[in-house]
């Protein structure tokens, strides 16, 4: 029998202040908790019953109606509980937290629940893993309410509302619950409207899809989020139908993503994470609640990258004197980092102008992620020096080993590893991902994991969404960049103010500063768009598209030697913004005024601080050269604005209804970055 026992580290004795995170096993009571929430539970021998949730900037403490276990994996009742409590020290990329572990059976399964507690965070964060064996597969299935019996009796009602899998749960009093359920959607070389909301009044048991669900009591108006730590709703594994149910004040977070297969007693097996926030009034609330979150998962790393793929000469034109002639053109843009996409390599991808590549069985060249020879008859030393003393840092593209669940992912990571000593390349975009399956996943962890403890933690990656079932925008985010969207002038398919649409929409519920956002070279292909089409990449300035990318992280999607002399004078306005985006991105990055649609008002606001921050605001082909562009200042307040760089004037603005700011822009396609602060 495993005894149960509390291993409380120095740290958080009685010593500690009050703003530290703590985990506090009291009698049969575990709180986990820092200065803003706190997430009570019955211990019930490990299989923990949430009893209350508090939010403590507001002073609202909801307690839980109808005790039963957070986490439900059939019928089987938890035994043997174990607590241990572990200061995670902060590294390179990430803050400090908490970690509080707690371990039990139920029957043939042992289960691990990790929370996360960070300071100064208003949300706490579990990882779940299962060890032994899983008879029957994990209930994850969504019934619809047409096939449902209707409701006669309250037992009627009762019996239609059990889940026999569920990853966490809340259940609260009332009847007033407004929701707000939120799915992404990736692949994005096949989609272009990646952000799908669903509002809703919480009423008899509905399956809702999404990786957020917002929740606000009617009543009192304050608020709690699930976010769940998974892919993109399309592409999860073992998917039931939905990501969480509500049931008047009980919800749900659902889809373990794992099948009996799965798991074994040989080891630990992860499901996707949960994480459970409180928020107070308004969506502004919501939105930094969750942001502070986010921003714990890795720190972003500041770069202007270009890539020369966009320009779609695939790997026919990279070897020694193209790399070098494309840096010392990158850095008269400014860039930052240039990243050599497939073709530097020894084998050949199925992208290769040339025929015969391929992903799959990679390793019976076991050269293949050697410099090509006759490319790089020197290796890719000559190109990294010249890099180095340009201010440049080289990148490579990589594209993982997919055959048999990633089988040779140690083989990978060794060339990843070798490439980091011998040349010190520590960006990766990572491509070409298929995760079908949980052995799929566990190696890809493995890889990454390895490289990033081979390296120092120092490497970084950019992990492609573009097509195949891979991350999305909520998973493995402690690796790096999201690598967003492939556009091209050569299909007619690059659209600036529809990129711009869909970092806005994103960045509501994503960091945008975790997005790699493309510009391209807008003279090229200007003939494959209609001479009358208005939103053309031909009809805007060079320096206007670059701005389109600046909330997130710029990506030059083209080769710089195709860029006519004129477009280098965009290096001004990149090397001015190099110097202001870490703080720009350090802010709660959200979207004010309209949707883009190519003849909007729109555009970021960061909030870097309670009074000030920056606003990154576009005129679109809008005829109007001002509007009151909504913003998440305060109404009513005087705001001091110092433009940045752009079109703008210093000043000293009132905020109307909806946080409204007037703005001026005396051209179509223009913007305008202000550093603002609130007046007294």
């Amino acid at each position: 029998m495993i005894q149960k026992t509390l291993i409380v580290a120095a740290l958080l004795c009685g010593g500690a202040t009050s703003a530290q995170p703590y985990a506090r096993l009291e009698g049969d009571t575990l709180r986990l908790g820092n200065v803003l929430i706190e997430r009570s539970f019955v211990w019930n021998d490990g299989d923990l019953m949430t009893a209350s949730l508090t939010d403590k900037a507001a002073g609202v403490t909801r307690r839980t109606e109808g005790l039963r276990p957070d986490f439900v994996l059939g019928k089987a009742r938890g035994a043997g509980g174990v607590l241990e409590t572990v200061p995670v020290a902060a590294s390179a990329h990430a803050p400090a937290y908490l970690l509080a572990r707690v371990t039990y059976a139920l029957g043939p399964v042992e289960v691990r629940r990790e929370y996360r507690i960070y300071e100064q965070v208003p949300a706490i964060a579990c990882d779940t893993w299962l060890r032994g064996t899983l008879a029957a597969a994990p209930d994850g299935s969504d019934v619809s309410a047409a096939d449902r019996k209707n409701i006669e009796s309250e037992a009627d009602m009762a019996s239609q509302a059990v889940s026999k899998a569920v990853l966490d749960q809340l259940s609260f009093k009332g009847k007033h619950w407004h929701g707000k359920a939120v799915e992404f959607r990736d692949v994005t070389d096949w989609r272009n409207n990646l952000v799908h909301v669903e509002d809703f009044i919480s009423f008899h048991k509905t399956g809702w899809r999404g990786n957020l669900l917002f929740l606000r009591d009617g009543v009192d108006g304050g608020g709690l989020f699930f976010l769940k730590e998974a892919p993109c709703s399309s592409v999860q594994l073992h998917y039931g139908g939905s990501d969480f149910t509500t049931d008047f004040g009980r919800f749900q977070a659902v889809g373990l993503g794992i099948g009996p297969e799965d798991v074994s007693p040989d080891g630990w097996t992860r499901l996707y994470g949960c994480v459970t926030g409180v928020f107070g009034a308004g969506e502004g609330a919501a939105l930094k609640a969750l942001r502070s979150y986010q921003k714990t998962v890795r720190t972003a790393e500041e770069m202007v990258m270009m890539n020369t793929w966009g320009d779609r000469s695939q790997d026919a034109k990279v070897d020694e004197a193209f790399c070098l002639a494309e840096l010392e053109k990158a850095a008269r843009l400014g860039i930052t980092h240039f990243q050599i996409d497939d073709g530097w390599q020894s084998g050949r991808s199925p992208n290769s102008k040339s025929a015969g590549g391929s992903f799959k069985d990679i390793w019976v060249n076991p050269d293949y992620w050697v410099p090509d020879p006759v490319k790089y008859p020197r290796g890719l030393g000559p190109i990294v020096e010249r890099a180095r003393e340009l201010g440049i840092e080289v990148g490579l593209w990589f594209n993982p080993s997919v055959q048999d669940d990633f089988a040779d992912w140690s083989r990978d990571a060794a060339a990843l590893v070798a490439l980091y000593r011998q040349y010190g390349i520590r960006v990766f975009k990572i491509d070409g991902l298929q995760i079908p399956s949980r052995k799929a996943e566990e190696n890809l962890r493995r890889l990454l994991d390895t490289v990033r403890a081979e390296t120092g933690d120092a490497v970084l990656f950019d992990l492609d969404v573009t097509a195949g079932r891979r991350t999305g925008y909520h998973y493995f985010g402690e690796y790096g960049n999201i690598f967003l969207e492939n556009r091209y002038t050569d299909w007619g398919n690059y659209y600036p103010y529809q990129t711009l649409r869909n970092l806005w929409q994103l960045a509501r519920y994503v960091p945008a500063e975790r997005l790699q956002v493309e510009f391209l070279n807008p003279w090229r292909n200007a003939g494959r768009y209609p001479s009358d089409d208005p939103f053309a990449p031909s009809r805007y300035r060079f320096d206007d598209l670059f701005a389109l990318t600046m909330a997130a992280q710029p990506l030059a999607w083209m080769e710089a030697s195709n860029l006519p002399e004129e477009a280098f004078s965009l290096g001004g306005l990149v090397r001015d913004y190099r110097r202001v985006m870490a703080d720009f991105h350090a802010g709660v990055i959200l979207p004010v005024g309209a949707e883009p649609d190519g003849r909007a008002w729109t555009g970021f606001q960061s909030m870097t601080g309670e009074r000030d921050g920056y606003l990154l605001i576009y005129r679109e082909q809008s005829s109007a050269p001002d509007d009151a562009v909504p913003t998440w200042l305060p109404e009513g307040a005087r705001v001091r604005l110092v433009p940045v760089l752009g079109e703008g004037k210093r000043r000293v603005a009132h905020v109307g209804a909806d946080g409204a700011v007037r703005f001026h822009l005396s051209r179509e396609n223009a913007f305008v970055l202000y550093r603002y602060t609130l007046q007294p």
